[in-house]
């Protein structure tokens, strides 16, 4: 999959932004939180995404993916090159990524998000 793919789907969600963090990471937000990191100046590109309690031990026990550093205690995956991942699973793993950042926003945050004025 390529990164303007994974670009142009985030931004489809409601109330995401993009922005760079880290200098080369790639970073995609819903309501100022992260929900997905890739690393686009790096060969290969490399992700890390917030997955579910259940998902988290079976994903980090594939090849080329692991705890995230810094972030495994929140349940993000790290996989070390995207082209590992089918596309049609990267679309799932994007919007659960982002409903799992979503459903902890704030009430205030969610409404706006959801009726944006």
């Amino acid at each position: 999959m390529e990164i303007e793919t994974i670009r142009t789907y985030c931004l489809q969600q409601p109330g995401v932004t993009e922005g760079l963090k880290w200098g080369d990471h790639l970073t995609f937000m819903v309501g100022e939180k992260m929900f997905a990191i890739f690393g686009f100046d790096q060969t290969p590109i490399n992700a890390s995404f917030k997955v579910s309690d259940d998902d988290f031990e079976e994903m980090q026990d594939r090849p080329g993916m692991k705890a995230a550093p810094y972030l495994a205690r929140y349940k993000w995956i790290a996989v070390e090159d995207i082209s590992m991942i089918p596309e049609k699973e990267w679309y799932g793993i994007l919007d659960q990524s982002y409903e799992l950042i979503k459903m902890k926003l704030p009430k205030k945050t969610l409404k706006s998000i959801d009726d944006p004025v």
